[in-house]
């Protein structure tokens, strides 16, 4: 297992960009919710903890896994965020139910990364038990809502500074080729 060497809820606070001004939707499946709000609440705590105002941070509930998509689609559409963090727990049942479920969300979550602008971080965790799910969720592996809200702030970064990057690659292209570039000094006169 990828979690067993590591604590999801560990990260080094030294590498987390400034996120005081970012806002964040968190999209939170209702179905499991003795784990889904324990993935909250360490997405909550993380970015409460790296200096995200609480007026920045608007939860949505959506009442299963995949209706997270739709959740996330609209959060995208409406809210103004610079990142969602999709929040849901599916685990392994006696019927392929599980299957398409955990397929259904993965691929919706990449197509919505593909689409927009704006991340939406994958937090859905798929185990083949509840006690995998709950050593996930604030147990003995940490809180993968946690690793998600650290996840979410590095990238509505990224996503900050592609924007800056790309303004002023455009500013460049405003210059026909060969143009030449002129500074704005001051006029000096020689008598």
């Amino acid at each position: 297992m990828a979690t067993v060497n590591k604590n999801l809820s560990d990260y080094d606070k030294n590498t987390v960009p400034n996120a005081k001004d970012f806002r964040f939707g968190i999209v939170v499946s209702e179905w499991n919710d003795n784990i889904t709000e324990g993935l909250y609440n360490g997405a909550l705590t993380a970015l409460l903890e790296n200096e995200v105002p609480s007026h920045h941070i608007i939860r949505w509930n959506v009442p299963g896994s995949f209706e997270l998509i739709y959740g996330s689609k609209k959060m995208l559409q409406t809210q103004n965020v610079d990142a969602v963090i999709a929040i849901g727990c599916v685990i392994q049942g006696q019927t392929k139910h599980f299957d398409f479920v955990c397929e259904g969300v993965t691929q919706g979550i990449k197509d919505l990364n593909v689409q927009t602008d704006i991340p939406v971080i994958f937090c859905v965790l798929t185990d083949d038990t509840m006690q995998q799910s709950i050593d996930r969720s604030g147990g003995i592996h940490g809180n993968k809502g946690t690793e998600a809200a650290i996840a979410a702030i590095k990238m509505a970064y990224i996503r900050q500074q592609a924007s800056l990057t790309h303004r002023a690659i455009d500013d460049q292209h405003l210059l026909s080729p060969g143009a030449l570039r002129i500074e704005n000094l001051p006029l000096q006169i020689e008598e």
